[in-house]
């Protein structure tokens, strides 16, 4: 995949503009003493759906609508955020917006897309399933199907990079959570961008922890989908493309587990008072499991999002 230029990242961010402000970058002093570094906090949670993948949808939908002029509806499959992004996105087109989830998927997050306009259909055990069957009703309903993983997605999520370096300029380190890989490449294609030796770290669940498996070996090794309190990382089947892009790019990966994810969620709301998902917690997770190689630097922390279901978050805060 060609990363997007500046130019490219900057067209985008002044469509992503229509529809939503720059979100904050914030450090926090309490924060920062419990890593024991100076964190910047990039808060996707700010976004109108909660979470970064509104951005994508945006430059998507800007695109599907210069390009598929007949257009009238779109599917895609979630764990919810990006379900969110598209529906919202879609919404302001007057397209219908049929999003597949996995059976058992955060029922905030169901109900959030329903709110948003869009037909709710459940499919399957995993994020796998649900995208598999995804293609298929795009098929037989001949709707065009947003993927989960595209070059305009990342170019939507480079956005939210291009803010976070402007914000907090010479970080040491970001550490990034992936789900797919728009999050990270779209990181990845801003700093080529604007020239900058920031290195650039990948978080995932050490019980989804196939991307972090597939950047080891150095090709695409699946792996069980076992998280339960991070649904945005629970990736089965990485995306070839992106990671060729990791591989080159990507300086690690950090595997956090469930108990380090709940930890970091109950951390950002004790100093920061922000509600964190489990997906958008794992990058403070990993800061702090990685504190000895972070210790007095500079570094990136992206909250992704905080689209939590309150039990979830509730179990969270209140664990010893």
């Amino acid at each position: 995949m060609e990363l997007p230029g500046l130019d490219e990242l900057w067209r985008a961010t002044e469509r992503v503009r229509t529809v939503m402000p720059a979100t904050p970058t914030y450090t926090w002093p309490l924060l920062n003493q419990r890593c024991g570094a100076e964190v910047w906090v990039k808060h996707e949670n700010h976004s109108p759906v909660g979470a970064f993948k509104l951005r994508g949808a945006i430059v998507y939908m800007d695109w599907l609508a210069r390009e598929h002029s007949g257009l009238t509806g779109v599917v895609a499959a979630t764990r919810g955020n990006h379900g969110q992004g598209v529906a919202l996105a879609a919404a302001r087109r007057g397209w219908t917006a049929t999003i597949v989830v996995p059976h058992g998927n955060s029922r905030e997050k169901n109900r959030a897309m329903q709110a948003l306009g869009a037909e709710l259909v459940e499919h399957g055990d995993d994020f796998q399933a649900a995208n598999e069957y995804a293609t298929e009703l795009a098929e037989e309903r001949g709707l065009h199907k947003v993927a989960s993983f595209d070059r305009l997605l990342v170019l939507g999520t480079g956005t939210y990079a291009l803010e976070m370096f402007e914000a907090a300029r010479e970080l040491d380190t970001v550490f990034v959570p992936v789900g797919l890989g728009s999050s990270i490449c779209g990181v990845i294609a801003a700093r080529a961008a604007l020239g900058l030796k920031t290195k650039i770290v990948g978080v995932v669940a050490q019980a989804s922890p196939s991307y972090a498996l597939s950047f080891a070996a150095g090709k695409v090794v699946p792996h069980e989908a076992g998280t339960k309190i991070a649904d945005g990382l629970a990736c089965r089947l990485p995306v070839e493309e992106a990671l060729e892009v990791m591989l080159k790019h990507v300086d690690r990966f950090v595997e956090v587990s469930e108990d380090e994810i709940g930890s970091a969620m109950r951390a950002i709301y004790e100093d920061t008072h922000n509600v964190a998902e489990g997906a958008g917690a794992s990058s403070i997770a990993a800061v702090l499991k990685q504190r000895n190689e972070v210790e007095g630097k500079r570094v990136g922390a992206v909250l992704t999002g905080g689209n939590v279901d309150r039990e979830v978050f509730l179990g969270a805060l209140s664990a010893a």
